[in-house]
């Protein structure tokens, strides 16, 4: 049953505000209510899970101004795309503990690259610990959605992906479903991986609006099926019994149309929830940079636009769990 009020996640903690995947953004976004936090996990040189939203790491850090590390900008190809840059999985985790962390999007948020420069990258387990002792400090169970990044690409690395993040999730405490512990991936393979090494959770299919999973690429080449053909009413049937919800791009909701104007709530959330299945949408952010082209006030991408009202048609489809950039917003609105 869906329930009366969205999940409100943290989405890399509270990066309207500081820098994603920070100490500071994280402890923010605890600080200000939220049901969970969203860390994205890969891997660095020597197996350390670390939190960050990508593994190209040019954009979020200050790696570019390090001159020992100069000669390890390259170029790869990830998921089928091309990316030049520095990557986590060319670093060991010591190396990585000496950069500092960038706003990924200054022009926008001007406010939060303030803070650049300040804190380290964090690891998996850094935010876990975080999390439990937010959530006894503060006397509420404050969950994790652990985002599983590149599953397949690291794969093919030869890391193994659900065995680590298995083994990081029971070390940690995570492992055994007494704490709120939700795993998502845009590959559902590695999910499977993962359930299959025994770590209860509540595991959350994501799905884009365009495009198709890659870990079915790698297997079925043009004959994968795209992320809307899965979020069809025959696509989630398959689904049933494979994972226990989706989490979808906002637009898959709100419908918009070529003009920009939303036609939505499209039913893809009411036909999840027909098949017992949950579903997530992301991500809730008040900037016209984001918005539906019919919410946007003036011409501003940095300003806020009429967000309550694109978030209203997200709430009245009914979902279970929103991602918010800016918690105070999104506990407000949600929860109001």
């Amino acid at each position: 049953m869906p329930r009366r009020r969205p999940l409100v996640i943290g989405h890399r903690g509270a990066p309207g505000y500081r820098p994603e995947h920070t100490r500071s953004s994280y402890d923010l976004a605890l600080a200000l209510g939220v049901d969970a936090v969203e860390p994205d996990v890969v891997f660095t040189a020597d197996g350390v899970l670390v939190v960050r939203h990508e593994n190209e790491i040019g954009a979020t850090t200050d790696v570019a101004d390090h001159p020992e590390f100069a000669r390890r900008r390259t170029t790869k190809t990830i998921d089928g795309a091309e990316h030049t840059g520095w990557f986590t999985e060319d670093f060991t985790w010591d190396e990585l503990a000496t950069l500092r962390c960038r706003e990924r999007l200054p022009q926008l948020r001007a406010a939060s690259a303030s803070f650049d420069g300040e804190q380290p990258p964090l690891r998996l387990r850094d935010v876990l610990d975080l999390v439990r002792q937010a959530s006894l400090d503060q006397g509420r169970e404050i969950g994790v959605v652990l985002e599983i990044k590149h599953a397949t690409y690291f794969s093919g690395l030869g890391y193994d992906v659900a065995g680590a993040i298995a083994a990081e999730l029971r070390d940690a405490g995570w492992a055994t479903g007494r704490l709120p512990l939700y795993l998502e991936s845009f590959e559902q393979t590695v999910l499977e991986a993962v359930r299959a090494e025994g770590v209860r959770g509540t595991y959350i299919y994501l799905l884009e609006a365009a495009g198709s999973p890659y870990d079915l690429v790698a297997r079925q080449g043009r004959a994968a099926p795209t992320y809307r053909e899965q979020a069809t009413p025959a696509g989630l049937d398959r689904l049933v019994g494979r994972v226990d919800g989706i989490s979808v791009d906002k637009r898959m909701i709100l419908a918009p149309d070529k003009l920009g104007r939303a036609t939505g709530p499209a039913s893809v959330v009411a036909d999840a929830h027909a098949r017992g299945l949950r579903v997530f949408t992301w991500t809730c952010r008040p900037e016209n940079a984001f918005l539906v082209g019919q919410f946007r006030r003036g011409r501003a991408k940095a300003e806020f636009g009429d967000y309550a009202a694109e978030w209203r048609m997200i709430a009245d489809a009914g979902v279970d769990g929103v991602f918010v950039d800016h918690p105070d917003l999104g506990v407000a609105f949600f929860r109001g």
